[in-house]
């Protein structure tokens, strides 16, 4: 049976960082020359993030959030991974469309450009059985996962248009964009409605990045960053926290991997921080030949 005859492919399962995603070993220097913009950069997998671009040798690394002690605390992690990485930051809530343009503007002011954008920010709240959820909660996660990440994307997409096109004159990759997914995008679990679907839509919303703007040069993945207990993944019913085994820093590498320009070819597809890099690239023949990795409805007749 093919690695890919089921929606979960059959690799080498990682939960923590490894040799080829390390991004300082073998992906040191990998982001050199480059400004990292990060939402929800303040804890957790988007703290993690922020230091590894640091370790990868990133030029600058933008953070937002909504808790500035939180911001001050990545950027001090940023500065003891590398002093040669400058960091600014501003508070943001990324459902408010005119905050993410600011910030987004800040950065391109502060630092010349964007080269990466990732929209890490999540919400996950108390899950309920849809007849017995609060609506108002229930849409709050679809404001901050689709709607938050669709501001980033709107935002940076003209800057990371700009830096596709810089570095492939130099012979190197950019304008890549990261969005936050879930392996909840492709379940269906009780009283999960608001999540999972909203991340099911991150991944179609990736998809469509790269039918709008896969030609001027954007990079686009959505990606499951493995089961981390953050704050955000104790939200989940208690049974399913014995899935939470894996660091911040898987995905985090995972992302630097992806930024460096190794996966380019898998672009608006939908990705898994566990699977093995090595193996996932050996895949990528049949992959692109039958166009997997994304949201499709088959019947079989």
């Amino acid at each position: 049976m093919s690695s890919l005859d089921t929606q979960f492919l059959s690799l080498t399962e990682h939960h923590g960082r490894y040799e080829a995603t390390n991004p300082a070993a073998a992906l040191k220097d990998s982001a050199s020359g480059k400004v990292i913009f990060i939402t929800g950069g303040s804890r957790g997998i988007g703290q993690a993030t922020a230091v590894a671009f640091a370790e990868a040798g990133a030029r600058a690394v933008y953070l937002t959030a909504r808790s500035e002690p939180a911001l001050e605390e990545t950027r001090e992690l940023i500065r003891q991974a590398n002093p040669n990485t400058q960091c600014a930051y501003s508070t943001c809530d990324v459902t408010r469309p005119e905050q993410v343009e600011a910030a987004v503007a800040d950065c391109v002011k502060t630092f010349g450009g964007i080269d990466v954008a990732d929209a890490n920010a999540g919400h996950l709240a108390h899950w309920a059985k849809i007849g017995e959820s609060d609506p108002d909660h229930w849409w709050h996660t679809w404001e901050v996962n689709v709607r938050g990440a669709y501001h980033v994307i709107r935002f940076c997409i003209p800057h990371l248009i700009e830096s596709a096109k810089k570095w492939a004159a130099e012979g190197s990759s950019g304008g890549h964009l990261i969005l936050l997914s879930s392996v909840g995008a492709q379940m269906l679990s009780p009283t999960g409605s608001d999540y999972q679907t909203s991340k099911h839509a991150i991944n179609r919303l990736c998809e469509f990045v790269t039918v709008d703007h896969g030609q001027d040069g954007i990079k686009c993945f959505a990606i499951h960053p493995g089961g981390v207990a953050t704050e955000l993944g104790q939200n989940m019913p208690e049974e399913m926290h014995a899935y939470l085994t894996d660091s911040p820093e898987l995905a985090a590498g995972f992302i630097v991997w992806l930024a460096s320009g190794n996966a380019d070819w898998a672009t608006g597809r939908y990705l898994s921080a566990n699977w093995d890099v090595g193996e996932l690239v050996s895949l990528k023949d049949e992959v692109l030949h039958d166009d997997l990795l994304v949201n499709r409805l088959r019947a079989r007749l």
